[in-house]
């Protein structure tokens, strides 16, 4: 079995930016990995640019192999299968074995999906991104009507910009669009989506896919043969089975250190984490980089954790598909090309930020 120092498992935003501070500023001592099942990782921020044809597929990836010789860390391209957080190894998919004296999680999580009978209806989740876009290719080479389900600003996104795409596109929202956003958002975001003809059912949560029909409270709300998910974050499975403590979703709880509840030497960050005040979005797991890639210093030198504090505010950018953006802070909105060009310079910098080159 390979024994490592620490074990990143997982390459999203927050083990980048861990990588990066550690490929600028100093490495801790020790054999150091990360763990990804692919060579490169995706900017989920530009995902909507990517779709609506704004930006080709390279100027969306970090290159991980350059990012890793800069730290001084080890790339390891493999799927987990299976963790033991009480031995401290994971199981890939091709039967390999890795163990750690410390791990890091920060393997996202999965989509939603209600339960399925019959095989009427493709499914296709926008997690794994990488995934995504090869079924989303595979469709594009033959339109149809679909629906997305999730009335966040995933399904907001991803609404604007396959719109024109396809014959007709449906968003099923389960409460209120943008529910917990201010209201103005909500008002340009539903104007937005009536320009581009997307149909809004909101209120309208599907229990259950029978078919190729879509069903809300025993009802078809909707007949078709492909559905997009961009529903709320699901936790990996294996997860729940690795003996961590989770939340009652299979989240891994954490403490404000960043550490598991129930076994201090792995920390868990982003999606696939469970902590008090943090959403599930790129923003947060790019805040706690910073404190993760300190602490993680600290338990390989032996020195004092620190805790991460969320932020109170969140700042919402919203890409409208025509190289626009909306804004929402607070009970303020605002939209329009500006804030589309903001958008845009933020998501580009944080590629650049950590295509470094070792």
């Amino acid at each position: 079995m390979n024994h490592h120092d620490l074990l990143l498992i997982g390459a999203g935003h927050a083990h980048l930016g861990v990588l990066r501070r550690w490929a600028l500023i100093e490495r801790p001592p020790g054999r150091i990995a990360l763990l990804s099942p692919d060579p490169q990782t995706w900017c989920s921020g530009m995902l909507p640019g990517l779709l609506a044809g704004r930006f080709p597929a390279a100027d969306c990836q970090v290159e991980l192999a350059p990012l890793c010789r800069a730290a001084k860390v080890e790339l390891i391209q493999g799927n987990v299968q299976a963790l033991s957080a009480a031995e401290q190894q994971v199981l890939l998919e091709d039967g390999r074995r890795l163990g750690a004296s410390w791990l890091s999680l920060n393997v996202g999580a999965g989509s939603v999906c209600p339960p399925q009978s019959g095989e009427g209806m493709q499914v296709l989740a926008v997690k794994p991104f990488a995934t995504f876009l090869q079924g989303w290719r595979a469709w594009q080479a033959d339109p149809q009507p679909l629906a997305i389900l999730g009335g966040g600003p995933a399904g907001v996104e991803l609404a604007l910009a396959i719109a024109g795409q396809v014959p007709q596109v449906t968003l099923f929202c389960a409460g209120p669009l943008l529910d917990g956003h201010p209201a103005g958002l909500r008002m340009r975001a539903l104007g937005h989506l009536r320009q581009r003809r997307v149909q809004v059912r909101e209120h309208c949560p599907v229990d259950r896919i029978d078919g190729d029909c879509l069903v809300s409270a025993d009802e078809p709300v909707w007949r078709t043969a492909r559905l997009l998910l961009a529903t709320g974050s699901q936790a990996l499975p294996w997860l729940a089975e690795s003996g961590l403590s989770c939340d009652s979703e299979g989240f891994v709880l954490v403490a404000p250190t960043l550490q598991s509840h129930s076994h201090g030497h792995l920390f868990a960050v982003g999606d696939c984490a469970s902590l008090p005040g943090v959403q599930r979005s790129m923003a947060y797991a790019q805040r706690q980089a910073p404190v993760l890639a300190a602490n993680l210093s600290a338990v390989l030198r032996g020195a004092p954790l620190r805790s991460y504090r969320p932020h109170r505010q969140r700042l919402a950018l919203l890409a409208t598909g025509d190289g626009g953006a909306l804004l929402g802070w607070r009970d303020w909105s605002a939209g329009g090309q500006f804030y589309g060009r903001w958008k845009d310079y933020l998501d580009r910098s944080f590629v650049q930020r950590h295509s470094l080159s070792g």
